[in-house]
């Protein structure tokens, strides 16, 4: 008992004694003013000369720009083709899935339905009615010459005859349109199925059938898409559209793999601004690879021509949370992260720009990394 009031007693003085605690947001805030003020690091002479610190200023060079774009690939509607059936039926087979490779000519499924045999009795009837009315037509012209036929009933077999041409012919382009060869069609030949196959030599898209299913001819049954006229289109700002023509050549690559590089050449660049006053810039790719699919997130670097620019070091520029930066410095000793924007990279001289980035401004121009780790530790003891 005498215990239990000790540990009481304890517990009021400890709760009376306690601060109040810091609420979450002033903590970040401590934790955000904290990372601003180790913005700025200083050195004395003696440190900098003993990690090889340097400063100096901005160089002017004349420099080969590289604009940096981005946007997606594309497939212009003429590479596009979404097939359908023109008569209805079933579907009896398909082994099509998206993204499979087709060649042109090769079957992607089967149609069945009773319409297709009575097409292709009505295409023989009338071949047969054809022949018969040629044949009779020839005979009442035979006679005609002799004067054993009149002229009228030479001319009703001859009406006859091209009514059945006519006929004959309608039907068979009906059989070419369903895929049917009339020159090869023959009474004993005659098929309930009929084949649906590709135009092109690509890839499957989108398959939106299924074994079973009757379709009809409204109904899209599979989206191809021709690889031989993929291309990027990339979007690039009112401002640098000058800098751009048809023909330049573009290096494109992924966010997933960066190292791929994919040579592609300008082949359009669009008039039309949209709400952000961007053009869309259409390049065509060198050389078709199957890895580079419809949709994909690009990236593209144009090189552009020599334009004056501010230079430093290569090791005067630092990398920190996907962003660049550069130490300038103050006039007390002390020297502050400024954020930059950099640009080409030729020969260990990096290209940079930045609101406070001036032909005179001195920055550490030898081992800024030095003070980026200062900075570091900084925040880690705070």
């Amino acid at each position: 008992m005498k215990t239990y009031q000790i540990v009481c007693i304890c517990l009021i003085v400890m709760a009376s004694c306690k601060t109040e605690p810091k609420s979450e947001s002033t903590e970040t805030q401590e934790k955000s003013d904290t990372a601003m003020s180790a913005q700025t690091v200083s050195f004395n002479p003696a440190q900098m000369k003993n990690v090889g610190i340097e400063v100096g200023t901005p160089a002017e060079e004349n420099v080969s720009g590289v604009l940096k774009l981005q946007g997606k690939i594309d497939v212009p509607p003429q590479s596009t083709i979404s097939l359908s059936f023109p008569l209805g039926g079933y579907l009896r087979s398909t082994k099509m899935l998206p993204g499979m490779h087709v060649r042109k000519g090769q079957v992607l499924a089967e149609l069945e339905d009773m319409q297709f045999i009575q097409l292709q009795q009505d295409y023989l009837t009338a071949k047969e009615k054809f022949s018969l009315a040629e044949t009779e037509f020839h005979r009442q012209r035979d006679l005609n010459t002799s004067k054993a036929s009149s002229d009228k009933v030479m001319q009703q077999a001859k009406s006859e005859m091209e009514t059945q041409r006519i006929l004959m012919s309608a039907l068979g382009q009906k059989l070419e349109v369903i895929g049917i060869s009339p020159a090869k069609l023959r009474a004993d030949n005659i098929s309930k199925s009929v084949s649906i196959l590709s135009p092109i030599n690509g890839f499957v898209s989108k398959v939106n059938v299924n074994v079973g299913k009757y379709t009809s001819p409204t109904d899209m049954l599979f989206e191809l898409v021709d690889p031989g006229d993929i291309h990027l289109a990339l979007s690039v700002f009112e401002k640098d559209l000058n800098a751009l023509s048809v023909g330049q050549k573009v290096i494109a690559y992924t966010n997933s793999d960066p190292d791929k590089k994919f040579e592609a050449e300008i082949i359009l660049i669009s008039k039309n601004l949209d709400q952000d006053r961007m053009a869309e810039v259409h390049c065509h790719f060198e050389k078709y690879s199957p890895t580079l699919v419809p949709g994909m997130f690009m990236n593209g670097e144009v090189s552009v021509g020599n334009k004056p620019a501010l230079t430093v070091p290569e090791e005067a520029v630092v990398r920190w949370e996907n962003k660049f930066y550069v130490f300038t410095e103050n006039p007390k000793g002390s020297f502050e992260m400024q954020e930059v924007t950099t640009g080409a990279l030729h020969s260990g001289r990096q290209q940079i720009s930045g609101d406070s980035i001036r032909p005179d401004t001195r920055l550490v121009v030898k081992n800024a990394y030095a003070l980026l780790m200062k900075i570091m530790n900084t925040d880690d003891e705070g």
